[in-house]
């Protein structure tokens, strides 16, 4: 690989990682190229993101960008790497955790997540983050909290109206 291309893999990345909050870093190496096709697949139906490249690279990529606010991503960065950009947090989790279930296998492995500025380190977190709320989740829940109450007032008023016309005297 030229100075030119390598160059040119680095800005690809910083790209990526400036566009998504989330991000798993991935060790596909005991895949094969058809269970790394089934992967891809996947990840293309859940609107996720899959990239593979040097380790180095990556590192550079995010160094470049914020050498601090990723640290805890380097360490991470052994073996072969497939990077899985998402906007939401948990659907890689529930990519690898499906693919695993699938190929009845124990890859990829999870080296490290990192979500909304937060980094989750080790395959040990893959289930936590599977069961991480996305935004909209979150956003119903609390939107169904608020209505709760609102459905009891309303109801109570449209039971109390029920009663005033049964009591009033009719008209005649």
């Amino acid at each position: 690989m030229t100075k030119e291309q390598k160059s040119e893999v680095i800005e690809l990345l910083k790209g990526k990682f400036s566009q998504y909050n989330n991000f798993y870093v991935t060790d596909t190496e005991s895949l094969s190229v058809e269970q790394v096709g089934k992967l891809r697949r996947a990840c293309f139906d859940k609107k996720v993101e899959m990239r593979v490249a040097k380790n180095s690279l990556i590192k550079k990529a995010l160094e470049s960008l914020d050498e601090v606010r990723y640290s805890g991503v380097y360490d991470a960065l052994n073996n072969v790497t497939a990077l899985m950009f998402s906007e939401s947090p948990k659907d890689p989790a529930l990519i690898i955790s499906t693919f695993r279930k699938d190929s009845k296998g124990e890859r990829p492995v999870l080296k490290a997540a990192f979500i909304n500025g937060d980094i989750y380190s080790g395959d040990n977190q893959l289930e936590a983050l599977s069961k991480i709320k996305t935004k909209n989740e979150l956003i119903g829940e609390v939107i169904g909290l608020l209505q709760s109450p609102a459905k009891r007032v309303i109801s109570a008023l449209l039971n109390h109206a029920e009663k005033k016309e049964e009591a009033a005297p009719a008209e005649g």
